[in-house]
């Protein structure tokens, strides 16, 4: 993406011809010069007048074109920012205060990123880039949360800081998201950064700790108490209303299993199709807490693992020996629905009021004043 320096035409033209002219000008006025009548003096006077002509032809040609080569190169590299500028692809970050180890599950390589340009290419791996900008910035805050807390609590000193996959945040390098995006890399990475950018540095914090800013790609019209689906209640994980979502590309989805297929998948004899009874208890968020089928009894997310539904929200239908499972929203529910912060985006809400109605009570803080330790590392 580096560019070719460009010298401007003022710089590149105009002195030489000046030198040129002068030089032109002392010729002239020698071809126009008459001889000296002086006797005897002239030899007295010669050596003076040749002195005198080779210094001035030496300022003439030569002390320009020290005074012009420097000014070149130092304006060459002006050039080179006034073209970025002027072109806008390119978004630099500050120093980033720390770097994040990738380790790349394709490579089996360990890549060491600062980490602005982590947050940037995760963001672009984990949301649309067609996404309203405020979304993205809020998209930004959590993935940087995400990380610094990764860091802080890291158990093995040895390892890599964070994997590429789901388990942690998804990340693709350079290279990689120049192969999906295609033509429109440039342009959706020079929207992605400039979101970045104008979050750089902030992080999410609850009583002054950073929070975990657990993030899905759509909700089912709530978003999940983290208990419902996880182990522990988290103050900031809050089931809050997102109607955002319902009119989105993944707010619905349907599978289709055979009944074989459902025992297999759940490591159960069930009862043929007729006789098979099923009971569903929900959740605050109405996801399923527990499926009973067949005499078993299942939490929601295990039944959702295990079949791969997009979401714990699900209802059943018994067909022709088959479990039709529909389901709403896509992701585990818990924190910040992505699709929803685009919705409250394109109602003019700032990236600030999306995070803060996703995770309840948070502050947005600064790396560098909630993680000193971290920085000084």
């Amino acid at each position: 993406m580096k560019k070719k320096p460009i010298v401007p035409k003022a710089l590149k033209k105009k002195k030489p011809k000046k030198s040129q002219a002068k030089k032109e000008k002392v010729q002239l006025l020698q071809k126009n010069k008459k001889p000296l009548s002086l006797g005897k003096g002239a030899v007295h006077w010669r050596n003076p007048v040749i002195v005198c002509l080779a210094g001035l032809l030496t300022i003439i040609l030569i002390v320009p074109s020290a005074v012009v080569v420097p000014f070149m190169s130092n304006n060459s590299g002006q050039g080179k920012a006034v073209e970025k500028a002027a072109a806008d692809t390119t978004i630099s970050f500050g120093d980033s205060p720390f770097s994040v180890e990738v380790a790349r599950a394709s490579s089996n390589q360990v890549e060491n990123v600062p980490l602005e340009t982590y947050v940037s290419r995760v963001v672009a791996s984990e949301a649309p880039a067609e996404f309203e900008m405020e979304a993205l910035k809020a998209q930004a805050l959590a993935a940087r949360t995400y990380i610094v807390n990764r860091l802080l609590h890291q158990d093995n000193p040895d390892a890599p800081d964070v994997s590429d996959s789901t388990s942690d945040q998804v990340y693709h390098n350079e290279k990689e998201l120049r192969k999906t995006m295609g033509s429109d890399f440039n342009k959706e990475m020079k929207k992605i950064k400039k979101a970045v950018k104008a979050t750089e540095g902030e992080i999410l914090t609850y009583e002054n700790k950073p929070i975990t800013p657990a993030y899905f790609s759509t909700s089912n019209g709530y978003t999940e108490n983290s208990e419902d689906y996880w182990e522990n209640e988290v103050p900031y994980l809050r089931s809050v209303k997102s109607p955002w979502d319902k009119n989105t590309p993944k707010f619905m989805d349907q599978q289709i299993f055979s009944l074989q297929e459902v025992e297999k998948r759940l490591g159960t004899d069930l009862p043929g199709i007729e006789q098979l009874t099923m009971e569903i208890a929900r959740t605050e968020s109405n996801r399923v807490s527990e499926l009973t089928i067949g005499g078993e009894t299942y939490a929601g997310r295990d039944v959702r693992e295990a079949l791969g539904l997009r979401s714990s929200d699900f209802s059943i239908e018994k067909k022709n020996n088959h479990l039709i499972f529909t389901t709403k929203g896509y992701g585990h529910g818990i924190g910040m629905s992505q699709y929803g912060a685009n919705g409250m985006a394109k109602e003019g809400k700032s990236y600030k009021a999306i995070v803060q109605h996703y995770y309840q009570g948070v502050e947005i803080s600064t790396v560098n004043d909630a993680v000193p330790t971290l920085v000084s590392k």
